[in-house]
């Protein structure tokens, strides 16, 4: 089978679409299949195009076996409305474009969560005549109505419009969540054709490793109880939070020696750092994104991960992907998002809960792992033997699965 997968995310990028998709892709590339990526020149999320790479009309590139077809886009940083917009809407004309110099194709696969890409998938799907699967990463336009990001709701309404034609077009959707697929059969879809896959770890990359030294004396952690927000920083994650928690530890006796490790890039970023330095943090530290294979280095300093959504109806839906390599790493978690994702981790016993924009129990949180050791030992223990239920590549064969089935 040659499988035809349109996505505007894909290594060297490190966030998790990117991820997700390359590690898919590989595992249906080692199980005999075809696989040929269409997307853009790496570029997220500053918007700037990642050294050894040029936006061109036409490149190509093989990775582990993956041919890769990168298309011009408008590049444009990830914030501003009518900027992502075009940015969007370049990639999809882009990919229309180049489909028919891609031969012997037998399903197209669009993912989520911007409408574009998918609408680009559904185009070239029906110019080949082939399936058109929609793998289901996020609920847009709903996050955008759930963080504000636009104030026009006949733009949101059309979107929607666009976003149940899509759905009804689909031969087969993959939700990433069960709380997604809920949504879509609420609202119509038929269930049926919607299977759930759901995020999960790279074993072979995310697995226990023993704390960086180097890292750590570099960073100032040494003797230092570390809880770390590894990735995107942008107006859903509300980690304003964090820094209020911040805030009270560096008051407190028994919190002062708490570090808050930030790694990663987003539209929010440059406004954390200045409200960081504005409310006088020094138990705080700022890195930007990092080189996939250096990711784990930062995760290996961590005593506690902490992961966190604005507080929104939206967002009891999603399944934060870093929760799986919490899992991987053996890294006990505070996990502050409400919904299906909190009942994973109180099902695996991986973490503790608390409830999303509520400083006073996250501040209760860190404070607890810190001072209980064996409790930080039984989430880590958990959280290993679970990671095993959620590995990429039983999930990736799975997903395959349901693409052949709808050819």
């Amino acid at each position: 089978m040659h499988i035809l997968f349109l996505t505007d995310n894909f290594p060297p990028e490190v966030n998790a679409p990117a991820s997700r998709t390359f590690e898919h892709c590989r595992e249906w590339v080692r199980a005999g299949h075809r696989v040929t990526v269409v997307t853009c020149a790496p570029n997220f999320p500053k918007g700037k195009v990642f050294d050894g790479y040029c936006n061109a009309l036409w490149q190509t590139e093989e990775m582990e076996g993956i041919r890769v077809i990168r298309v011009w886009t408008y590049i444009t940083a990830n914030e501003g409305f009518v900027r992502r917009i075009l940015d969007y809407q370049s990639f999809m004309v882009g990919a229309v474009l180049a489909a028919p110099f891609i031969r012997g194709v037998d399903v197209v696969l669009g993912t989520s969560p911007q409408l574009f890409t998918t609408c680009a998938a559904y185009a070239v799907s029906r110019l080949k005549r082939l399936p058109f699967v929609f793998e289901l990463r996020d609920l847009w336009p709903e996050s955008i109505r759930a963080v504000g990001a636009i104030g026009n709701s006949h733009v949101l309404d059309m979107l929607e419009w666009l976003e149940l034609f899509l759905y009804r077009k689909a031969a087969r959707i993959v939700s990433v969540t069960q709380s997604f697929k809920r949504n879509l059969v609420g609202r119509g879809i038929d269930a049926n054709k919607i299977a759930v896959v759901t995020n999960g770890v790279d074993a072979s990359r995310f697995k226990p490793q023993p704390r960086d030294a180097d890292l750590e004396n570099e960073l100032g952690f040494k003797d230092k109880f570390v809880a770390g927000y590894i990735g995107t920083h942008g107006l859903a994650h509300s980690l304003e939070t964090l820094l209020a928690a911040a805030r009270r530890l560096q008051d407190d006796p028994v919190g002062r020696d708490i570090r808050l490790l930030f790694l990663g890039d987003g539209a929010n970023k440059e406004r954390l750092k200045a409200q960081a330095k504005t409310m006088g943090l020094s138990n705080v530290v700022f890195i930007d994104s990092v080189p996939k294979d250096q990711v784990v280095r930062y995760w290996s300093l961590l005593d506690v991960s902490i992961i966190h959504l604005k507080k929104t109806e939206l967002f009891t839906t999603v399944i934060p992907s870093k929760l799986f390599e919490c899992m991987g790493m053996g890294i006990p978690v505070l996990h502050g998002v409400a919904g299906e994702s909190a009942e994973i981790v109180e099902r695996e016993g991986c973490g503790m809960v608390f409830e999303p924009e509520n400083v006073e129990a996250l501040c209760a949180g860190l404070l607890t792992l810190k001072s209980d050791g064996v409790l930080r030992e039984s989430y880590r223990h958990k959280g290993l033997a679970a990671g095993g239920r959620y590995d990429r590549k039983e999930l990736a064969l799975r997903m395959l699965g349901e693409i052949d089935a709808c050819r």
